[in-house]
């Protein structure tokens, strides 16, 4: 059967404290906290810097054995080199650590800078780098350069498929072309609300389905209510039964509909005011998708 997992961006927000994390509570027992309430969680660490495998482990131990984390691709990937010569940055963020999480690596997200426009042939060429299985992730990382020596981690406990989500952020993109492309390479293109900051586009693209919630009508900021979070429920309901509704926010006709249904990933990014793991749980809920045992 099709899972829904629903989760987080993140886990380290000093707003949290004493809110959603009790008082008291140490820096280090966060991740296990919240791990206990939700099933998933998008590590976004990994955008920024690259990690080190003592932290993948780390964070894998303090998670139950239930868990499925996201990781979020490089921004020297994704901002900087905007996906133009990223062969060696690609070998050395799956060299980081990535793979130490083992069978709790989900799906990775490339979340593409605003600026960037919509070059087929450039996305193409990215698309056909990213490995699909473990163990392609694993012989890539082999390829690393120097700034890994003597911290890379290059092996995998077990050849598993590797997800790919892509986040697209210009206008550009609200191209059919986009979603062709990412059905010919299985990518997900994310479900990303943001407020209309950026496109808002509901194509199914692959065989899973990556939603980021960034905030109803303030990004970042508002939280969803009672009314917000049943629409997203009958939405996650739709793409688990392995339907693709075509409609106002979709770009071409719909994917074939998938008789064993789709995995459905939900992370909620509107973490300023503590409205994440909250909007999480209560959607979760709405879905029976919340943890065998929660906080």
């Amino acid at each position: 059967m099709a899972d829904i997992r629903i989760g987080t961006s993140g886990w380290r927000y000093p707003p949290w404290r004493g809110t959603f994390y009790p008082q008291g509570l140490v820096q280090r027992r966060e991740l296990e906290h919240l791990s206990r309430a939700v099933r998933t969680i998008e590590i976004n660490g990994s955008f920024y810097s690259l990690q080190r495998p003592e932290n993948y482990q780390a964070w894998a131990a303090q998670t139950p054995e239930d868990f499925v984390f996201a990781v979020k691709g490089g921004r020297f990937i994704t901002h900087m080199k905007q996906l133009r010569g990223v062969e060696v940055p690609l070998a050395n963020f799956l060299a980081s650590g990535v793979l130490a999480l083992g069978p709790k690596l989900g799906p990775m997200l490339w979340q593409l800078p605003p600026r960037m426009r919509f070059d087929p042939e450039r996305l193409d060429a990215f698309l056909a780098m990213l490995p699909r299985s473990t163990g392609a992730a694993a012989e890539l990382a082999t390829r690393h350069d120097e700034r890994l020596e003597g911290r890379a981690f290059t092996t995998t406990d077990a050849d598993r498929p590797l997800r790919h989500a892509l986040e697209v952020r210009h206008p550009s993109f609200e191209d059919p072309a986009l979603v062709e492309l990412l059905r010919a390479h299985d990518v997900a293109l994310v479900v990303a609300d943001t407020a209309g900051t950026w496109p808002y586009l509901e194509d199914v693209t692959a065989d899973f389905v990556y939603a980021r919630l960034h905030g109803d009508s303030e990004l970042y900021v508002s939280g969803y209510t009672p009314d917000a979070l049943d629409t997203w429920a009958e939405k996650v309901r739709a793409w688990r039964d392995g339907t693709s509704p075509a409609g106002e926010h979709t770009l071409a006709p719909a994917a074939p509909e998938r008789p064993e249904g789709r995995d459905v990933y939900v992370y909620f990014d509107n973490d300023v005011k503590v409205h994440a793991p909250y909007d999480a749980i209560g959607l979760a809920e709405r879905l029976g998708a919340g943890p065998v045992s929660s906080v």
